[in-house]
């Protein structure tokens, strides 16, 4: 069983295939309770889920490993990863574990696991966690007085849509604003509609219907199509579009297009500067934020930091540096004020109350620079390390040397699935389609060879 499991974002593979195994599962329940206990009180682990089908049988194979630790689990059912995140913090508890594959389709699935501060987990516990996986485990656990119990948590909902209302002024309401909001028949299918309604405005709730299959399944923030069409339709002022464990948002303007998360940040940075609020004269992405943010946010005499992809490391550069506004392109946006992790509908909520401080269109408001061309291509990979093969070395040097200073180009395998991403940017298109272009095909062909 010996192998590699955590990855970008936890643990994360095909349902009852490795990693993601019930036997895994509960050994990484095991390994996650023991190393968490301090102290001699009755250790509590918070435990989340999305609404995939697996997430049955890997929460009971989580419980069995976490009660064989002597830790007692509170289940709070279908919730947003943040709400774990919170919640870990709110019931002080010891450990908090979201089984969720974020965006990814239904017969995948994760684990995400988080400290008793509420933020991931840094790569040294993971690395401690997973090398008691391969281990006897066994003879390391509680004795038969000290399980753990395991018991199902109400009003947990409530509590988070609580603390999702509280990052906008008391005094502030939504009202006059129709929202159309898309759960991607996810973990935020009840509480964001209901978040949205208490603040005042007139919601519209699409994928609100999860049965195990849909999650994800052409909705929610990789796939917005929908939202567009139905903000047109209800000629909403506003299109919400979470992930399936809602850490993640992208924005649709009343006209239907897009606002990414690159826009989010700058909308959010800009009237956080503003007003004084923005810590750390900055603003924390990764590699794969667009040039044009970074020059937007230079404008302002503020640095955009940029760290390796992962949620988890734009956070601990903003834990590290004392910035508070940090995110990724694909709608990660984190704001430590509020959050020690990505969530979706608190970033919809500052975006939400930057037009009503306004009184303008989301048109007008999210349109903070004009992005640099950018082109993003994956190549899917059987196995081996085609990066580190001489002619996909050589193409991508080349490939630096003919962007120059005036572009960027970013190679990487991808965290959670069998993939290298190939990304360029620069003020030149058909250079940039050329240079994804050539490298592609040269990994491609290495690939093939292999």
């Amino acid at each position: 069983m010996a192998g590699n499991y955590f990855g970008t974002d936890g643990i994360r593979g095909r349902a009852n295939k490795f990693p993601m195994t019930a036997e895994i599962a509960m050994r990484v329940g095991m390994a996650a309770g023991l190393s968490f206990q301090r102290g001699s009180h009755r250790h509590r682990v918070v435990l989340g889920k999305d609404t995939r089908l697996s997430g049955y049988m890997i929460e009971n194979a989580m419980v069995a490993g976490l009660c064989a630790a002597g830790m007692d689990v509170f289940l709070l059912g279908p919730i947003p990863t943040p709400a774990v995140a919170m919640l870990v913090r709110s019931l002080r508890a010891d450990i908090g574990v979201m089984i969720s594959a974020s965006h990814n389709p239904y017969y995948d699935n994760g684990i995400k696991l988080f400290g008793p501060d509420g933020y991931k987990l840094s790569d040294e516990i993971e690395e401690r966690i997973e090398s008691m996986l391969d281990k006897d485990i066994e003879l390391t656990l509680a004795d038969s007085d000290g399980l753990g119990r395991a018991k199902r948590v109400d009003g947990v909902h409530d509590r988070y849509i609580e603390f999702a209302k509280r990052t906008l002024p008391r005094s502030m309401s939504l009202s006059g604003l129709r929202i159309v909001v898309d759960c991607a028949n996810g973990a935020a299918y009840k509480v964001a509609p209901e978040a949205l309604w208490e603040l005042g405005a007139e919601v519209v709730a699409i994928n609100v219907e999860p049965n195990g299959f849909n999650i994800n399944k052409e909705c929610g923030s990789t796939h917005p199509a929908g939202l567009q069409k139905k903000v047109h339709e209800v000629r909403a002022d506003i299109g919400i579009a979470l992930d399936g464990d809602a850490d993640r948002v992208v924005i649709v303007d009343e006209n239907g297009a897009i606002v990414d998360g690159d826009q989010i940040m700058a909308m959010i940075a800009e009237s956080w500067h503003q007003s004084g609020r923005l810590a750390g004269g900055g603003v924390v992405s990764t590699v794969m934020s667009n040039l044009g943010l970074e020059r937007f946010l230079g404008d302002m005499k503020l640095q955009l930091h940029r760290t390796k992809v992962g949620d988890r490391y734009v956070v601990e550069h903003m834990r590290a540096h004392g910035l508070n506004v940090g995110g990724e392109q694909s709608g990660h946006i984190v704001l430590s004020d509020f959050s020690t992790t990505g969530d979706g509908l608190v970033s919809a909520l500052q975006v939400l109350a930057c037009i009503k401080r306004q009184g303008r269109p989301v048109s007008e408001l999210s349109k903070k620079f004009e992005p640099v061309p950018q082109l993003l291509k994956n190549v899917r990979i059987a196995g081996g390390k085609p990066l580190e093969e001489a002619p996909v070395k050589a193409a991508i040097e080349d490939a630096r040397n003919r962007l120059g200073k005036t572009g960027r180009l970013v190679i990487r395998p991808s965290g959670t699935e069998p993939l290298i991403r190939v990304m360029a940017e620069g003020d030149d298109p058909q250079l940039v389609e050329a240079v994804v272009n050539d490298i592609v095909e040269v990994i491609s062909e290495t690939r093939s060879a292999a």
